[in-house]
């Protein structure tokens, strides 16, 4: 017989849209509430983002309380793919330098150099936090960017690490490693 339905207790998360923050030529993007025991997953999910830099990163970094340092330590590990336009070039491989060995420096969401500036390039993705809240654990996170570089290649990225604390982290910022953000939308979900 055809299953027409999920047995009880089994199905997927749900997304809850917490907030919404539209950059325009912002420096940084920042989340500082709705990020709480509610959730024991958030995602945020990054729309069109364009900088007003050409071929820079995207990055981000999160922080606990009330705190603004934005300095938390991370270990992380980060791969690319790339395929340029004229087909005549690709690569994979891992990126030593996007990934922290208990670093406390930004954390590379999109490869070195990654993102264009030109009218029709942008970024778009997500990043996955796991149990923020957690008094217990170190913060795990993992993400996937898309974007348009410069060179007029497509390059995917690859990323994973956790925070090492296990004080609640309560907010994120996200920012280009230099130049504003001049546009695009960044969505914070929960998931339950």
């Amino acid at each position: 017989s055809a299953i027409t339905s999920l047995p009880s207790g089994v199905g997927g998360g749900s997304l809850n849209l917490i907030s919404t923050q539209t950059a325009s030529s912002s420096s940084t993007i920042d989340f500082t509430s709705g990020i709480d025991s509610t959730y024991k997953e958030y995602i945020f999910k990054f729309y069109d983002i364009h900088p007003a830099t050409d071929q820079t990163q995207f990055t981000f970094q999160g922080d606990t309380g009330t705190n603004t340092n934005y300095n938390q330590t991370i270990t992380s590990t980060h791969f690319r793919t790339a395929h340029n336009e004229s087909d005549s070039e690709t690569a994979f491989g891992y990126n030593t330098q996007d990934d922290q060995a208990q670093g406390t420096a930004f954390q590379v969401l999109a490869h070195d150099g990654t993102v264009g500036n030109a009218n029709d390039e942008s970024l778009n993705g997500s990043l996955h936090i796991f149990n923020p809240s957690s008094s217990t654990f170190v913060k795990h996170f993992m993400g996937n960017t898309s974007a348009n570089h410069a060179g007029d290649y497509q390059i995917e990225s690859f990323m994973a690490g956790y925070f090492n604390t296990t004080t609640a982290l309560t907010r994120f910022r996200f920012k280009f490693a230099s130049g504003n953000i001049d546009s695009g939308v960044i969505k914070l979900y929960g998931v339950s």
